[in-house]
């Protein structure tokens, strides 16, 4: 199944779903508000097209989300890579790297990633 893409304030009001799911349409629209700043029918738009593009189930007014955060996030990485560093997972780590203070905890923490793909985990 291709994941939808999800736009930068759709993401903010998946954060808040993902969060309290399942959660009604009318606690979504509170925490919206509180969280965002956004108007009852700014959240109901977003519950509507979000809903249409297969990104989350409404069912009498309880909201569920159909893509976890974890799908959503590595559909974003998969699109830089691709789009920025021409699918080039080494050269998207490199460019990261450069900019960032990484911490031992950090690294040792890629690395047992790297050993459990290694191992075929």
């Amino acid at each position: 199944m291709e994941i939808p893409k999800i736009f930068e304030s759709e993401y903010r009001f998946c954060l808040i779903l993902w969060e309290h799911e399942p959660v009604t349409a009318v606690e979504l629209v509170k925490l919206c508000q509180e969280q965002l700043g956004w108007k009852r029918t700014t959240t109901y738009t977003v519950i509507k097209r979000l809903g249409e593009r297969g990104v989350l189930k409404n069912e009498d007014g309880k909201i569920t989300a159909l893509i976890s955060k974890e799908a959503a996030q590595a559909r974003e990485i998969n699109e830089l890579v691709e789009e920025k560093f021409q699918g080039s997972l080494p050269a998207f780590v490199a460019a990261f790297t450069k900019r960032q203070d990484i911490s031992k905890e950090e690294l040792d923490e890629v690395q047992r990633m790297i050993d459990r793909i290694r191992k075929g985990d």
